[in-house]
């Protein structure tokens, strides 16, 4: 094999391979009236993560979509244009358009059932009454991927529950709420560069 040989087929092979695909969703709501509720955490932490990277949301079809490189890996990002309780449509057509398998998905969502701030990243489970995820989890099929939940806490009285979340932040949480979406931006590129696992190990242990 002369040397243009090995050169060209050096290149083609680099030019070939596929670059690996994360589809990163953040659940709220869209409209005026739903920024800065408690439910529209996810569209938060990735307004914060494209903001800090320089990059920007582009309006597709089924949300807003926004796309990041970072060692080799490919970032999609999603803010669903299908109000919560269909955010599953948004999430097929993405995963389906841009040929990415369920566990290389990542939810970012709000979570009662923890304290404000704590975030709990798993690899898979049930909706646990979140009516996004139920969504999710019926238009794919499948529990097999990863969620990111973010508290939101409880402090609210009994049948309060869709006003509370649909409230906007208390100046108090807002205080602390930059330290968060800090640490859920690097929690994305851990995920996209070492897996659920072990993003898992590194950042669930940690106080939050």
């Amino acid at each position: 094999m002369n040397l243009w040989t090995f050169i060209k087929n050096i290149f083609t092979k680099n030019n070939t391979e596929e670059v690996k695909k994360y589809l990163i969703v953040g659940l709220g709501n869209i409209g005026e009236k739903y920024n800065n509720t408690r439910h529209n955490i996810g569209f938060k932490a990735l307004d914060y993560f494209v903001k800090k990277e320089g990059i920007t949301f582009e309006t597709q079809k089924l949300g807003d979509i926004a796309k990041f490189r970072h060692k080799g890996r490919s970032f999609i990002l999603l803010k669903p244009s299908t109000y919560m309780n269909l955010s599953g449509k948004a999430v097929k057509y993405w995963m389906t358009k841009e040929k990415i398998a369920s566990e290389n998905i990542l939810i970012i969502c709000d979570d009662l059932n923890i304290p404000y701030g704590s975030l709990r990243l798993k690899p898979k489970g049930s909706a646990g009454g979140h009516n996004g995820l139920k969504d999710i989890n019926n238009q794919l099929n499948t529990q097999q991927y990863a969620r990111l939940r973010f508290g939101v806490g409880d402090t609210f009285s009994k049948g309060r529950q869709v006003d509370y979340v649909l409230g906007k932040w208390r100046n108090d949480e807002l205080d602390k709420m930059d330290e968060k979406l800090e640490k859920i931006s690097k929690i994305i590129i851990s995920f996209g560069l070492i897996g659920v696992d072990k993003t898992m190990n590194e950042f669930n242990k940690k106080k939050n």
